[in-house]
């Protein structure tokens, strides 16, 4: 249940949505409110909310500023209060990323691969098709690489997602980049993508554990 962390006296952790685990590293500018974002992502299981939690997530210089900041990401949905802070699990990043890949899609297939065209993980898909997908993604995070100023710029698109589609518009396949640290991933979904489960969440914070 998500609980507005301002303007309440509980004591309540900080916890990004999946909303707000997308924002954060769905692009390699990873500042202001992505940096605020990927700060508590970190950091918000660890102790109840507070003011000076609030400074130091989001470095501002008085209170006032730094609780406006988490305010907005709370109307944003990026960004909520949780009484019980969610406990993370002890296990190897190779162990815990298939269950994971495979709740983010209603096909129960999906893959995640790095932007040298290797797979670290996938769930649904036979070896030989995850490599070629891996392959692939790392061409599509190449071809967004020479294309983005066009994109972005010109055309006014500010998302790098790429995806292929019925004649309904439906996604038959997407691919979606993921921006960790210093890393480029690239998240291949077939179907329908659940990007909303709370296991996105869990996805990131372990990315990060690893790679930041």
């Amino acid at each position: 249940m998500s609980i507005e962390l301002v303007a309440t006296n509980a004591d309540l952790y900080g916890e990004v949505t999946p909303a707000g685990a997308f924002y954060a590293t769905s692009s390699p500018e990873q500042e202001g409110n992505r940096a605020i974002l990927l700060y508590i992502l970190r950091e918000g299981h660890r102790a109840p909310f507070s003011i000076k939690a609030a400074q130091r997530w989001t470095q501002a210089a008085n209170a006032e500023e730094a609780l406006r900041s988490i305010f907005r990401l709370q109307r944003l949905g990026l960004l909520r209060g949780t009484a019980h802070p969610r406990q993370q699990e002890d296990k190897r990043l190779e162990d815990a990323l298939p269950p994971l890949l495979a709740r983010l899609s209603d096909a129960q297939k999906t893959l995640l691969a790095d932007e040298n065209g290797f797979y670290l993980a996938a769930a649904g898909y036979t070896h030989e098709a995850a490599e070629e997908l891996a392959g692939l993604s790392a061409d599509l995070l190449s071809l967004q690489t020479r294309h983005g100023r066009l994109l972005k710029n010109n055309l006014r698109i500010n998302t790098e997602t790429w995806g292929l589609l019925d004649p309904a518009g439906r996604s038959e396949l997407g691919f979606w980049p993921l921006f960790i640290g210093q890393q480029r991933f690239m998240l291949v979904i077939s179907g329908t993508p659940r990007l909303q489960d709370q296991s996105f969440v869990t996805l990131i914070q372990d990315l990060d554990k690893r790679y930041f």
